[in-house]
């Protein structure tokens, strides 16, 4: 057996690779690929495979994909750009008739109107119409995109567009063992899991940082262009702050609350809970 992962430059993809060397997959059946091989000498140390390949160059793709049976496809970073370079992924898989494609997606991408949903979407149809067999992992939110923040968060306060929307988030670690239950699993192929852990509003987000820290930390709830605002006073580019903003947006209508526990029953425990998130990082 082997197993490609692409995308092990960054944090889920590498930790993926590490939860497949966890649960016993022979390091020499794992490839990982990047475009920055060098960031992967620590797993080519171990035994692991080790391929150059770029999303935007289909020739990378077809011979970092040659030979594998199983392929776990992590989306891309770089929104706007993703449907054309997730075709060129998918044109390899099929080229290499790959036995099984698990591709990273969004929290009810078919119906999703969140900004990020729509690539993922997009993609998810034509792995569907490639005809190859698939599992779809809708990973929600992770625990991370909220940990860096907590020194601004003791300072300032929580700030977001969220209302009362429940969010419920994972550490990425979570999301990459869930990835490698399926990729080492006897799964049916064609599979879609609806992945998330504890769901939390941001006010319980602020009261949690409160409880733990001992300072007093409050949620201040903004209109969602004033959220733009305040992001890119911060320093972000405005695309970007309009798709965190247009996530938080999402969340107040429900999108990110997964009410599933798949995530739970693929690790066989129940997922990192905030609380643990929030003691863990201070």
């Amino acid at each position: 057996m082997s197993i490609v992962v692409t995308g092990a430059t960054g944090h889920l993809g590498r930790l993926i690779v590490i939860s497949l060397l966890d649960r016993g997959v022979p390091a020499e059946q794992i490839v990982a690929v990047g475009r920055d091989t060098g960031r992967l000498a620590d797993l080519a140390g171990r035994g692991v495979t080790v391929r150059q390949a770029d999303y935007d160059d289909p020739g990378s793709l077809r011979t970092a994909l040659a030979g594998a049976e199983k392929l776990m496809f992590v989306s891309g970073s770089e929104v706007g750009r993703r449907v054309a370079q997730h075709h060129n992924v998918i044109a390899a898989a099929k080229e290499a008739a790959v036995g099984l494609v698990v591709y990273t997606s969004i929290p009810k991408a078919e119906t999703s109107s969140l900004i990020l949903a729509a690539e993922h979407r997009a993609t998810e149809q034509e792995i569907v119409a490639s005809g190859l067999p698939y599992v779809f992992l809708r990973n929600s939110w992770y625990l991370e995109n909220y940990l860096p923040q907590l020194p601004a968060y003791l300072e300032h306060g929580v700030a977001g567009a969220a209302g009362d929307g429940r969010i419920s988030a994972a550490t990425r670690a979570d999301f990459a063992e869930a990835a490698a239950a399926v990729l080492t699993g006897d799964s049916n192929p064609n599979q879609v899991y609806e992945l998330g852990g504890e769901s939390f509003t941001l006010a319980e987000l602020a009261t949690e940082v409160s409880r733990q820290s001992g300072r007093e930390v409050g949620y201040t709830d903004l209109p969602v262009e004033k959220y733009v605002e305040v992001l890119v006073g911060a320093g972000l580019p405005r695309g970007f702050a309009e798709v965190l903003a247009d996530g938080d947006r999402g969340a107040a209508e429900g999108e990110l609350h997964v009410a599933s526990d798949d995530l739970a029953k693929l690790i066989g425990r129940p997922p990192t809970t905030l609380a643990e998130a929030i003691r863990t990082a201070l």
